[in-house]
């Protein structure tokens, strides 16, 4: 049987964030394959993780800078290693390379962090994105962990253009893996427009794209409500912090909810959903939870940034906040308009986040790559010089940690 260790950065939590929901997407898809699925982490444990052994997954607790790393994956001995974002790389990824030279690394990037972090350093600033904020030390090093590794997956189109056009990276490096989702499982109808009532809102409160996005949605508010008094705005998501929760507002409507223990159940109650984000990364799952429950949305060019090529958005893309203001309250008040965006969210789907289609290339190309491995990394001299050079300075800061450690 085929050995998969997935190294990961946090415990998976499918009902927190979307990087949750990719993460067991993926390890759901390699257990079909009957391949041995273990996960492997330096977390602390948390109450939103979802149960691993319930779906066949065995876990493992490891340690940072630590040489019980070592024992342990030589003992397991896997055929796949799957990096859960690049800091797991640059940790672990020089061990592997040592005790199992011959396991095909890959990297789940999850979003560019490089990306994020450069459009939120430009939005703090009030300026337009530069090379020189594509350039910065965090991209280094997550393009020198892609370089290092067989495989990135890689959840937006743009950033895989980003990558190609860009930083320069093969193509045969990169394979685009957006969210899977399950179509069959699609609710034939949802709840219809008469029968909702509200926006919605959603989205991990520790992720600073979300946590800015509830900051100016709170700011426009007010302009909506105006226009539609007997309206209410539902803010939900995991670990809200104390200046969220001061947020919530009985008397205007803005209601900070926190923890949902379903969003779909909550996004089908809802009538739109409002996604005002001014910077980030990735896809975003709170727009793909809205299209699976044929809730319309309304967001930013940052929003719908690759989740819907030359297929018609779902509701409204605004690029102000004026424009996202008329836009919300057209959606909400209009049942024309509302029916024909709701009609515009599943034949998206279909279209792009088939897990049946995505989930076959995604193994066809694995085991492309494990056949022919010797040539691939000979291709990629690249990736090789990263390895001599970085990962020996990684590798000797590492065991420099570890010996401090035992001294102690």
């Amino acid at each position: 049987m085929k050995k998969v260790l997935v190294i990961g950065y946090v415990w998976p939590e499918p009902n927190s964030s979307a990087a949750g929901s990719h993460m067991m997407s993926i390890l759901r898809l390699l257990k079909e394959q009957n391949w041995q699925i273990q996960f492997a982490t330096p977390a602390q444990e948390t109450d939103h993780m979802t149960d691993l052994n319930a779906e066949g997954i065995t876990s493992k607790k490891i340690k940072l800078n630590c040489n019980s790393f070592d024992v342990y994956i030589t003992q397991y001995q896997p055929n796949i290693v799957i990096f859960d974002r690049f800091m797991m790389e640059e940790q672990f990824g020089w061990r592997v390379d040592k005790h199992c030279p011959k396991a095909v690394k890959i990297l789940d990037t999850v979003d560019l962090q490089c990306l994020r972090a450069a459009r939120h350093m430009a939005f703090k600033q009030d300026r337009n994105l530069t090379n020189s904020d594509l350039s910065s030390n965090l991209a280094k090093r997550e393009v020198a962990a892609i370089m290092r590794c067989d495989l990135s997956l890689i959840i937006s189109p743009f950033e895989i253009s980003l990558l190609t056009d860009h930083y320069k990276i093969d193509a045969t490096l990169l394979h685009h893996l957006p969210f899977m989702i399950n179509l069959s499982i699609l609710p034939d109808k949802t709840t219809s427009f008469n029968d909702r009532q509200n926006f919605i809102t959603i989205g991990n409160f520790r992720h600073a794209p979300n946590w800015d996005a509830v900051i100016h949605l709170q700011s426009l508010w007010p302009k909506i409500k105006k226009q539609l008094p007997e309206a209410q705005c539902h803010v939900y998501g995991a670990y809200p912090p104390p200046k969220a929760t001061a947020l919530s507002n009985e008397k205007t409507g803005f209601l900070i909810k926190g923890w949902a223990e379903d969003s779909l159940i909550v996004m089908e109650q809802a009538r739109v959903c409002l996604a005002p984000l001014r910077f980030g990364a990735g896809l975003k799952g709170k727009l793909l939870d809205a299209m699976i429950m044929q809730t319309p949305s309304v967001t930013t060019p940052v929003g719908s940034e690759g989740m819907h090529a030359q297929y018609s958005w779902p509701g409204f893309i605004a690029d102000n906040s004026d424009e996202f203001i008329t836009n919300a309250v057209n959606l909400y008040q209009n049942h024309l308009t509302w029916e024909v965006a709701h009609s515009n969210c599943h034949p998206l789907l279909h279209a792009l986040y088939d897990s049946r289609i995505l989930g076959e290339a995604l193994v066809s190309k694995i085991a492309l790559i494990e056949q022919h491995l010797s040539q691939h990394r000979l291709e990629n001299f690249t990736g090789a010089m990263l390895k001599h050079h970085t990962m020996a300075s990684t590798q000797y800061m590492s065991q420099w940690i570890s010996a401090k450690n035992d001294l102690k």
